[in-house]
């Protein structure tokens, strides 16, 4: 039997509606309005339909978005001007710088300026070392937080359970396996991170109960390398040549998924999986933001 899909779209959708709700009720009660900021620099064409679709999930769950474009020659001490700008301003709770970023400028440079309360992507090492030290309230990365949503949402609890993550990344493994071990809903895992230094990763994914996949490398996982009735979650994103698509292109995940669906329980597919749950925990973030820093009187 084919394993049963875990539909970020519909997830997704989900929390934007009770976000939606949320955020009308801190409008009514408090006269609270979260503020989203997302800093683009460049013309990367991938980065600006990433930052549109940001701003329009914002905007449609009542958050004020602002969207700031700078030009790919923008010096980095500019840059950093600007971010201490928006740190100040009363009416932002929730900052964006969109990676890549170009050449000149130092992306942990630049992720390091924006206050640790407005961090809503969960990159500054002030949110990192909360989360790996189990702070229960910390803006955690917006891809494994959205993972985690995925699991619970899905009956999936993963304590007790064996989670097997591929992939080591600072943006989705590193941060998905302290989010798997923390004292928290969502956590109590017992929890094993593999990636491409790992000999013979199949012997390592075919003990997870949970397989999370996140190497940025299609078609690293098949159907040998998954535990009968496993959970897994594809987190890759990969462009891939097809010549029988108008755009030349299609988009794959880290999973070979006509082989794993037959074997897994569940499984999430790409697209439609865990893209959509990203930008709605970035959602969810702001506005988390925004009610702490209303709380704290706009200190961070």
């Amino acid at each position: 039997m084919s394993a049963a899909i875990i539909s970020g779209t519909e997830i997704a959708g989900a929390i934007r509606e009770e976000l939606r709700e949320r955020v009308a009720l801190l409008g009514e009660r408090d006269g609270l309005v979260p503020g989203l900021a997302t800093v683009l620099v460049g013309d990367d064409p991938a980065s600006h339909s990433y930052v549109r679709m940001k701003n329009r999930a914002a905007r449609a769950a009542g958050i004020h978005s602002r969207q700031i474009t700078l030009p790919g020659s923008t010096p980095e001490a500019e840059l950093l001007g600007l971010l201490d700008g928006l740190n100040a301003d009363p009416a932002i709770h929730g900052i964006l710088v969109q990676l890549p970023l170009p050449d000149q400028i130092r992306d942990q440079v630049v992720l390091d300026r924006v206050l640790p309360g407005k961090d809503v992507d969960g990159f500054h090492p002030v949110n990192v070392g909360r989360l790996a030290t189990g702070a229960p309230d910390v803006l955690a990365p917006c891809t494994p937080a959205g993972v985690i949503q995925m699991l619970l949402r899905s009956g999936v609890d993963p304590s007790g359970r064996h989670a097997v993550i591929v992939g080591r990344s600072n943006i989705v493994g590193k941060p998905m396996a302290s989010l798997l071990m923390r004292k928290a809903p969502g956590g109590n895992a017992t929890v094993t991170v593999a990636h491409s230094r790992t000999p013979d990763l199949g012997a390592v994914t075919r003990l997870g109960e949970i397989l999370i996949v996140a190497i940025g490398r299609p078609g690293t996982v098949t159907g040998e390398m998954v535990r009968p009735g496993a959970t897994v979650i594809d987190v890759g994103t990969n462009r891939v040549e097809d010549a029988t698509r108008e755009r030349g292109y299609r988009i794959t995940g880290d999973v070979v998924f006509d082989e794993v669906r037959e074997v897994a329980g569940a499984i999430s597919p790409v697209p439609g999986g865990v893209g959509p749950m990203t930008i709605a925990m970035l959602l969810s973030n702001t506005v988390d933001a925004a009610v702490r820093l209303h709380a704290d009187g706009g200190r961070d």
